[in-house]
């Protein structure tokens, strides 16, 4: 039977396995930029930011904010001295956020579908934050997704749209 403390030593091993593996293969060239820290490729080089980066940013950052609060959840559930009702709560909780982020996924494919924007939904609690990555910044089609997105919801919504 293995246990968490084997399981860790077996995961950062194998991390720690795959990535020397890497560092080894890589072409004598790319070593030595690594080695003087890359200044010179650094200089020149420009980034150019389009508007998937910055939805894949905002994604990242609340897939980041959801795990940890979902991993909070589960040790309190897992915890054997939390009472009944905080792991009641824990697994309310838990449901809700789910809940959460089917209804986030479904509201940009809608919006994908209906208005072909590429775009990013944050639900909290009785909020609708979406983050939408075009140049057009109309109040009428930002009316008009506000509409859609309300007629998804049975109760009233705080619904907010942000062109970037």
């Amino acid at each position: 039977m293995i246990n968490k403390q084997n399981l860790w030593f077996l995961t950062l091993f194998s991390i720690i396995l795959v990535l020397s593996v890497y560092y080894i293969a890589l072409p004598p060239e790319s070593l030595t930029a690594l080695k003087t820290g890359g200044e010179k490729e650094s200089d020149k080089a420009s980034y150019n930011i389009n508007e998937s980066d910055i939805l894949a940013t905002l994604r990242v950052e609340d897939d980041e904010e959801v795990l940890r609060v979902m991993n909070e959840l589960q040790e309190t559930l897992l915890d054997v001295k939390a009472s009944a009702e905080d792991k009641n709560n824990a697994y309310e909780m838990l449901l809700n956020i789910n809940l959460n982020k089917g209804k986030e996924s479904a509201i940009e494919s809608l919006i994908l579908k209906t208005y072909n924007l590429k775009c990013f939904v944050k639900i909290k609690d009785d909020t609708v934050s979406i983050t939408i990555s075009a140049k057009d910044n109309s109040y009428e089609s930002a009316n008009n997704i506000i509409r859609t997105v309300q007629s998804e919801f049975d109760e009233k919504m705080y619904i907010t749209v942000k062109y970037q």
